[in-house]
């Protein structure tokens, strides 16, 4: 059985995969102040609460875009199962083009184009993760890694907000009933998430404009399912694709 884990600005994802289908996952808040015996203390409870003994655990991998959190992950992996962590970096096999692979871009993104370019080898993709940033990315059907958008969450849109202003509320992201709100709740969800889908369809439609060729579309991250009914363009909604590419580059790269 594999754990993959996915260590991001705002959760540590962790899931397990049994080879054909994920089977549980947890996600706990991701606190660079806690120590790694505190973490340790935290997993250990999950794993025991779901019937997961060391020894039913053989592979494990990770992603993470929080450098500090990372070795107290590869180390209670370590103590948990007794095994050493896959820990992605741009040198791993993920069967992308790894020359046209940016320097600085971040693993998860590359999980997610990973997964993108396996599924759907034919077609130039793009995902778009809903996560603490918005991230926008693309690959072609060669493998070769397109690029990437950045922005703002949508939930980081809302915290700025809230945090930056005197008087405005934190809002619960929910479809707006109308463009011109008349309350600032109302008002907000509106900017929100109409800006935010106008955004997402922008940015698809001037890649397909400067590529030349029409881009197939997934969505993922948190808020995908909430923002979805509002973009255009969008052709498959697939909130385990960070992990989905995970398990894929842990299996590309296990020993012959």
């Amino acid at each position: 059985m594999l754990v993959a884990c996915d260590i991001g600005n705002t959760n540590i994802v962790m899931a397990l995969f049994d080879g054909e289908k994920f089977i549980d996952s947890f996600r706990v808040y991701t606190d660079t102040k806690k120590t790694s015996d505190e973490y340790f203390v935290i997993f250990n409870a999950l794993f025991r609460e779901s019937g997961i003994r060391s020894s039913m655990v053989d592979n494990a991998i990770i992603s993470s875009v929080v450098p500090n959190m990372t070795r107290s992950v590869e180390k209670n992996i370590q103590r948990l199962f007794g095994i050493k962590p896959l820990t992605i970096t741009h040198d791993v096999k993920t069967g992308l083009v790894r020359s046209s692979i940016p320097s600085e871009l971040g693993t998860d993104i590359l999980s997610n184009l990973a997964y993108a370019h396996y599924k759907k080898p034919d077609q130039n993709v793009m995902v778009v993760d809903f996560g603490t940033a918005l991230t926008l990315s693309a690959v072609n059907r060669k493998g070769e890694v397109l690029g990437c958008a950045i922005a703002p969450g949508l939930i980081t849109a809302v915290n700025a907000l809230f945090g930056n202003t005197a008087q405005l509320p934190q809002v619960e992201l929910k479809l707006p009933q109308v463009a011109m709100g008349r309350d600032s709740q109302q008002s907000i969800r509106s900017g929100i998430m109409l800006g935010f889908s106008g955004l997402v369809d922008s940015i698809i439609r001037k890649t397909e404009e400067e590529t030349g060729e029409k881009l197939y579309v997934i969505a993922t991250g948190g808020l995908s399912q909430t923002i979805s009914p509002l973009i255009k363009r969008l052709d498959e909604i697939d909130g385990l694709h960070t992990l989905k590419g995970l398990a894929l580059i842990s299996s590309l790269n296990l020993p012959q």
